[in-house]
Protein backbone atom coordinates (compact mmCIF):
# COMPACT_ATOMS: atom_id res chain seq x y z
CA UNK A 1 0.00 0.00 0.00
CA UNK A 2 2.90 2.20 0.99
CA UNK A 3 4.38 1.23 -1.91
CA UNK A 4 1.27 2.40 -4.38
CA UNK A 5 1.08 5.80 -2.62
CA UNK A 6 4.53 6.72 -3.54
CA UNK A 7 3.94 5.49 -6.98
CA UNK A 8 0.40 7.84 -6.65
CA UNK A 9 2.56 10.97 -5.96
CA UNK A 10 4.54 10.23 -9.26
CA UNK A 11 1.21 11.13 -11.08
CA UNK A 12 1.53 14.74 -11.56
CA UNK A 13 4.86 14.35 -12.82
CA UNK A 14 4.04 11.98 -15.69
CA UNK A 15 1.03 14.06 -16.52
CA UNK A 16 3.61 16.92 -16.77
CA UNK A 17 6.19 14.66 -18.85
CA UNK A 18 3.39 13.65 -21.05
CA UNK A 19 1.69 17.06 -21.49
CA UNK A 20 4.86 19.07 -22.22
CA UNK A 21 7.36 17.02 -23.50
CA UNK A 22 6.47 13.70 -25.07
CA UNK A 23 3.09 15.37 -26.76
CA UNK A 24 5.63 18.26 -28.33
CA UNK A 25 7.78 15.89 -29.64
CA UNK A 26 5.40 13.48 -30.87
CA UNK A 27 3.59 16.72 -33.03
CA UNK A 28 6.85 18.26 -34.31
CA UNK A 29 7.76 14.28 -35.20
CA UNK A 30 4.23 13.92 -37.14
CA UNK A 31 4.95 17.60 -38.89
CA UNK A 32 8.01 16.54 -39.73
CA UNK A 33 6.91 13.73 -42.28
CA UNK A 34 3.94 14.64 -43.39
CA UNK A 35 3.08 17.97 -45.53
CA UNK A 36 0.44 20.40 -45.55
CA UNK A 37 -2.76 18.13 -46.71
CA UNK A 38 -0.69 15.22 -44.26
CA UNK A 39 0.14 12.72 -46.43
CA UNK A 40 3.60 11.18 -45.97
CA UNK A 41 6.53 13.04 -47.45
CA UNK A 42 10.60 12.63 -46.73
CA UNK A 43 10.73 15.68 -48.36
CA UNK A 44 10.56 18.19 -44.70
CA UNK A 45 13.99 16.20 -43.55
CA UNK A 46 15.85 16.42 -47.11
CA UNK A 47 15.30 20.36 -47.60
CA UNK A 48 17.93 20.47 -44.42
CA UNK A 49 20.24 19.83 -47.99
CA UNK A 50 19.04 22.65 -49.16
CA UNK A 51 21.64 25.33 -49.94
CA UNK A 52 20.16 28.04 -47.39
CA UNK A 53 19.33 25.75 -45.06
CA UNK A 54 22.73 24.23 -45.40
CA UNK A 55 24.28 27.70 -45.19
CA UNK A 56 22.65 28.80 -41.57
CA UNK A 57 23.25 25.30 -40.42
CA UNK A 58 27.29 25.79 -41.23
CA UNK A 59 27.13 29.31 -39.71
CA UNK A 60 25.11 28.07 -36.62
CA UNK A 61 27.94 25.45 -35.74
CA UNK A 62 30.78 27.85 -36.30
CA UNK A 63 29.44 30.73 -34.45
CA UNK A 64 28.20 27.78 -31.24
CA UNK A 65 31.88 26.51 -32.10
CA UNK A 66 33.04 30.02 -31.50
CA UNK A 67 31.28 30.94 -28.41
CA UNK A 68 31.95 27.74 -26.62
CA UNK A 69 35.96 27.68 -27.37
CA UNK A 70 35.87 31.81 -25.71
CA UNK A 71 33.83 31.01 -22.79
CA UNK A 72 36.41 27.75 -21.90
CA UNK A 73 39.01 29.91 -22.16
CA UNK A 74 37.84 32.14 -20.15
CA UNK A 75 36.28 30.29 -17.69
CA UNK A 76 38.86 27.68 -17.04
CA UNK A 77 41.22 30.54 -15.08
CA UNK A 78 38.26 32.18 -13.65
CA UNK A 79 37.59 29.07 -11.77
CA UNK A 80 40.75 28.15 -10.58
CA UNK A 81 40.94 31.50 -9.19
CA UNK A 82 37.69 31.28 -7.79
CA UNK A 83 38.31 27.50 -6.09
CA UNK A 84 41.48 29.09 -4.34
CA UNK A 85 40.06 31.98 -2.63
CA UNK A 86 38.54 31.38 0.81
CA UNK A 87 34.97 30.17 1.21
CA UNK A 88 33.14 33.41 2.03
CA UNK A 89 35.04 35.23 -0.89
CA UNK A 90 33.72 32.30 -3.42
CA UNK A 91 30.15 32.65 -2.72
CA UNK A 92 30.13 35.83 -3.13
CA UNK A 93 32.07 35.57 -6.89
CA UNK A 94 29.41 33.10 -7.59
CA UNK A 95 26.87 35.57 -6.53
CA UNK A 96 27.77 37.65 -8.86
CA UNK A 97 28.23 34.91 -11.64
CA UNK A 98 24.74 33.65 -11.14
CA UNK A 99 23.05 37.37 -10.40
CA UNK A 100 22.17 38.31 -14.32
CA UNK A 101 20.55 34.78 -14.94
CA UNK A 102 17.83 36.33 -12.20
CA UNK A 103 17.37 39.00 -14.99
CA UNK A 104 14.96 38.22 -17.85
CA UNK A 105 16.63 36.78 -20.86
CA UNK A 106 15.43 39.09 -23.31
CA UNK A 107 15.89 42.21 -21.56
CA UNK A 108 19.91 41.61 -21.00
CA UNK A 109 19.73 41.21 -24.85
CA UNK A 110 18.31 44.38 -25.74
CA UNK A 111 20.40 45.97 -23.07
CA UNK A 112 23.81 45.30 -25.33
CA UNK A 113 21.65 45.73 -28.18
CA UNK A 114 21.37 49.12 -26.89
CA UNK A 115 24.73 49.36 -25.87
CA UNK A 116 25.98 47.95 -29.33
CA UNK A 117 24.05 50.26 -31.45
CA UNK A 118 25.89 52.69 -33.67
CA UNK A 119 24.11 55.55 -31.48
CA UNK A 120 24.28 53.65 -28.78
CA UNK A 121 26.58 53.79 -25.46
CA UNK A 122 29.60 52.95 -25.98
CA UNK A 123 29.91 55.06 -29.21
CA UNK A 124 28.78 57.64 -27.03
CA UNK A 125 31.78 57.17 -24.91
CA UNK A 126 34.20 56.46 -27.56
CA UNK A 127 32.71 60.50 -28.50
CA UNK A 128 33.16 61.81 -25.23
CA UNK A 129 37.31 60.41 -25.88
CA UNK A 130 37.31 61.54 -29.42
CA UNK A 131 37.51 58.26 -30.22
CA UNK A 132 36.25 56.49 -33.84
CA UNK A 133 32.98 54.66 -33.22
CA UNK A 134 32.68 50.45 -33.57
CA UNK A 135 30.06 49.56 -35.74
CA UNK A 136 29.48 45.93 -34.42
CA UNK A 137 26.26 45.82 -34.54
CA UNK A 138 24.38 43.06 -37.03
CA UNK A 139 27.75 40.95 -37.13
CA UNK A 140 28.57 37.54 -36.44
CA UNK A 141 30.84 39.57 -33.71
CA UNK A 142 28.06 41.08 -32.26
CA UNK A 143 26.24 37.77 -31.93
CA UNK A 144 29.14 35.73 -30.59
CA UNK A 145 29.37 38.12 -27.95
CA UNK A 146 26.37 37.83 -27.37
CA UNK A 147 25.81 34.27 -26.35
CA UNK A 148 29.45 34.41 -24.39
CA UNK A 149 27.93 36.89 -22.09
CA UNK A 150 24.79 34.65 -21.67
CA UNK A 151 26.18 30.84 -21.54
CA UNK A 152 29.58 32.39 -19.88
CA UNK A 153 27.64 31.32 -16.01
CA UNK A 154 27.08 27.66 -17.27
CA UNK A 155 30.34 27.03 -18.43
CA UNK A 156 32.15 28.28 -15.57
CA UNK A 157 30.01 26.31 -12.81
CA UNK A 158 30.39 22.60 -13.85
CA UNK A 159 34.14 23.56 -14.13
CA UNK A 160 34.15 25.02 -10.61
CA UNK A 161 32.38 22.50 -9.09
CA UNK A 162 35.04 19.92 -10.65
CA UNK A 163 37.68 21.93 -9.51
CA UNK A 164 36.76 21.64 -5.91
CA UNK A 165 36.29 18.46 -5.68
CA UNK A 166 39.85 17.42 -6.13
CA UNK A 167 41.15 16.33 -3.00
CA UNK A 168 44.27 18.76 -1.86
CA UNK A 169 46.60 16.06 -1.00
CA UNK A 170 46.88 14.76 -4.58
CA UNK A 171 48.57 18.01 -5.76
CA UNK A 172 50.30 18.05 -2.77
CA UNK A 173 51.83 14.18 -3.22
CA UNK A 174 52.24 15.60 -6.43
CA UNK A 175 54.36 18.53 -5.61
CA UNK A 176 56.11 16.36 -2.73
CA UNK A 177 57.63 14.15 -5.89
CA UNK A 178 58.62 16.84 -7.46
CA UNK A 179 56.14 17.53 -10.34
CA UNK A 180 56.20 21.29 -11.53
CA UNK A 181 53.00 22.99 -11.71
CA UNK A 182 52.54 22.98 -15.55
CA UNK A 183 52.86 19.14 -14.88
CA UNK A 184 50.11 19.05 -12.22
CA UNK A 185 48.22 20.88 -14.21
CA UNK A 186 48.80 18.21 -17.58
CA UNK A 187 48.67 14.79 -15.17
CA UNK A 188 45.80 15.71 -12.26
CA UNK A 189 43.97 18.60 -12.79
CA UNK A 190 42.90 18.81 -16.12
CA UNK A 191 42.12 14.91 -16.27
CA UNK A 192 40.51 15.54 -13.02
CA UNK A 193 37.76 18.03 -14.10
CA UNK A 194 37.21 16.86 -17.83
CA UNK A 195 33.87 15.71 -16.90
CA UNK A 196 32.73 19.05 -15.81
CA UNK A 197 34.25 20.62 -19.05
CA UNK A 198 32.46 18.43 -21.34
CA UNK A 199 29.29 19.38 -19.24
CA UNK A 200 30.11 22.86 -19.54
CA UNK A 201 30.83 22.72 -23.57
CA UNK A 202 27.50 20.79 -24.04
CA UNK A 203 25.76 23.27 -21.52
CA UNK A 204 26.96 26.14 -23.70
CA UNK A 205 27.21 24.47 -26.94
CA UNK A 206 23.67 23.25 -27.44
CA UNK A 207 21.56 26.59 -26.95
CA UNK A 208 24.38 28.18 -28.97
CA UNK A 209 23.51 25.67 -31.93
CA UNK A 210 19.97 26.37 -31.60
CA UNK A 211 19.58 30.29 -30.61
CA UNK A 212 17.45 32.72 -32.24
CA UNK A 213 16.50 35.52 -30.79
CA UNK A 214 20.72 37.02 -29.77
CA UNK A 215 21.06 36.81 -33.57
CA UNK A 216 17.30 38.09 -34.70
CA UNK A 217 18.36 41.70 -32.08
CA UNK A 218 22.10 41.63 -32.15
CA UNK A 219 22.36 40.42 -35.52
CA UNK A 220 20.29 43.02 -36.90
CA UNK A 221 18.46 40.04 -39.33
CA UNK A 222 21.67 40.08 -41.09
CA UNK A 223 23.33 37.24 -38.88
CA UNK A 224 20.59 33.95 -40.54
CA UNK A 225 21.30 30.82 -38.36
CA UNK A 226 19.21 27.73 -38.32
CA UNK A 227 17.21 28.67 -35.17
CA UNK A 228 16.14 32.05 -37.53
CA UNK A 229 15.15 29.92 -40.44
CA UNK A 230 13.19 27.40 -37.98
CA UNK A 231 11.42 30.36 -36.02
CA UNK A 232 10.34 32.05 -39.27
CA UNK A 233 8.80 29.12 -40.91
CA UNK A 234 6.76 28.24 -37.79
CA UNK A 235 6.09 32.36 -37.04
CA UNK A 236 6.18 33.81 -39.88
CA UNK A 237 5.14 31.88 -43.01
CA UNK A 238 3.42 29.00 -40.84
CA UNK A 239 4.87 26.11 -42.74
CA UNK A 240 5.25 24.06 -39.73
CA UNK A 241 5.97 20.98 -41.73
CA UNK A 242 8.96 22.15 -42.88
CA UNK A 243 10.11 23.65 -39.42
CA UNK A 244 9.35 20.80 -37.86
CA UNK A 245 11.70 19.09 -40.05
CA UNK A 246 14.36 21.14 -39.84
CA UNK A 247 14.08 20.73 -36.17
CA UNK A 248 13.94 17.38 -36.42
CA UNK A 249 17.51 17.06 -37.68
CA UNK A 250 18.98 19.66 -35.45
CA UNK A 251 17.31 17.83 -32.62
CA UNK A 252 19.22 14.75 -33.38
CA UNK A 253 22.16 17.30 -34.82
CA UNK A 254 22.41 17.69 -30.89
CA UNK A 255 21.88 14.29 -29.31
CA UNK A 256 24.72 13.05 -31.56
CA UNK A 257 26.85 15.75 -30.13
CA UNK A 258 25.77 15.11 -26.79
CA UNK A 259 26.14 11.46 -27.04
CA UNK A 260 29.63 11.50 -28.45
CA UNK A 261 31.15 14.59 -25.73
CA UNK A 262 29.51 12.16 -23.33
CA UNK A 263 31.58 9.30 -24.44
CA UNK A 264 34.66 10.86 -23.93
CA UNK A 265 34.08 12.44 -20.92
CA UNK A 266 33.10 8.70 -19.36
CA UNK A 267 36.39 7.36 -21.16
CA UNK A 268 38.23 10.05 -19.19
CA UNK A 269 37.48 8.14 -16.15
CA UNK A 270 35.23 10.67 -14.77
CA UNK A 271 31.29 10.72 -14.12
CA UNK A 272 28.93 10.91 -17.41
CA UNK A 273 27.87 14.17 -18.44
CA UNK A 274 24.27 12.24 -18.76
Amino acid sequence: MRKLGKQLLAGPYLVWMAGFILLPLLLIVYYAFTNSAGDFTMANIISIFHKVHLKALWLSVKIALQCTVICLILSYPLAMILAKVNVTQQNFIVFLFILPMWMNFMLRVLAWQMILSNNGILNAVLDFFHLPNIHVLGTPGAVVFGMVYDFLPYMILPIYNSIVKIRKDMIEAAQDLGAKNHVIFVKIIFPLTLPGVMSGIIMVFVPALTSFVISNLLGGGKVLLIGNIIEADFMQFFNWNLGAGLSLVLMVFVIVSMAVMNKHAGDAGGAAVW
